[in-house]
């Protein structure tokens, strides 16, 4: 494996079906890129002639648009940000706790990573999307599910406030499980 010489950006991001990790190469004498997603290489370009521009590819099984965008700061100083979702990723991150929730729990020696994504009340568990059933129930609505052999129930309960909304809680064999903070 050639090394990675030229890396000038790594970032970590967090979507339904996990936490993808995003490297990026830039030979600034070159101009060559590469843009590896989980540690494979999903964009390479050797001669650029050009050193500024943009890069756009996808992250994950929901194949999430993202672009890397290089920009020259100051003689041969350049600065790389990320977009995802056509947002800086500090923007993309801050919507995404208001439009999801996360729960980071272990079965069976195994760590699993619930996601919620309220706009779809689709459920994510390790990376694969997992069939719910969902019912209406006295004080909001449940939406069940099975880990393995665990039953799992997210049961979306209004706060009674209109500033929090709706409060999501997971409970996993009848223990409720704090959410995480990514």
């Amino acid at each position: 494996v050639e090394k990675m010489t030229d890396l000038v950006a790594v970032w970590e991001v967090a979507l339904s079906d996990g936490v993808h990790k995003i490297e990026f190469e830039h030979g600034t004498t070159s101009g060559k890129r590469v843009v590896y997603v989980d540690g494979k290489e999903q964009i390479r370009k050797e001669w650029m002639f050009k050193l500024v521009g943009k890069e756009t590819f996808t992250v994950g099984a929901a194949k999430t648009k993202a672009a890397i965008n290089i920009d020259a700061v100051s003689g041969f100083a350049y600065e790389y940000t990320l977009d995802i979702d056509g947002k800086s990723l500090k923007k993309y991150l801050e919507n995404r706790s208001k439009t999801t929730n996360t729960w980071i729990l272990s079965l069976d020696g195994t760590v699993c990573r619930v996601v919620l994504e309220k706009d779809t009340m689709d459920v994510w568990c390790n990376g694969e999307k997992l069939e719910t059933v969902g019912e209406f129930v006295e004080d909001g609505t449940e939406t069940h599910f099975t880990v393995g052999d665990h039953d799992c129930c997210i049961k979306a309960v209004s706060s009674g406030k209109r500033k929090e909304g709706i409060i999501h809680t997971l409970i996993v064999d009848g223990r409720e499980i704090p959410e995480a903070v990514e």
